[in-house]
């Protein structure tokens, strides 16, 4: 693993955990199952929490393919495929939707 993909890594984790931080502490905590997720649990999820899914997303299948860059057009566009495609496709799961719509 190459130092670039690590940072990526580490980025992810600590948006995630600031965002996760964020919501304060009068809410329950959450652990999602991303593997398990369906396009319809992402397209009911209120919006701050599918850009947290979709960014999470972004940077899990950009580590897999060893790009340590963050492409802010690419992530909007790709976030607007899956979005589209789940919207046809309720019941499949997200990652999948995600290699099929905009990998």
């Amino acid at each position: 693993m190459t130092i670039a993909t690590r940072v990526l890594r580490y980025a992810v984790v600590v948006a995630t955990l600031s965002l996760v931080g964020s919501q304060g502490p009068a809410r329950a905590q959450t652990i999602l199952e991303m593997s398990a997720l369906t396009c319809k649990n992402y397209m009911e999820a209120p919006p701050d929490r599918q850009e947290l899914i979709a960014a999470w997303m972004s940077g899990y299948f950009n580590a897999e393919r060893n790009m340590p860059t963050v492409d802010f057009g690419r992530f909007a566009t790709n976030k607007k495929l899956v979005a589209k495609y789940c919207r046809s496709h309720r019941k499949a799961n997200l990652m999948r939707a995600i290699r099929t719509a905009a990998f």
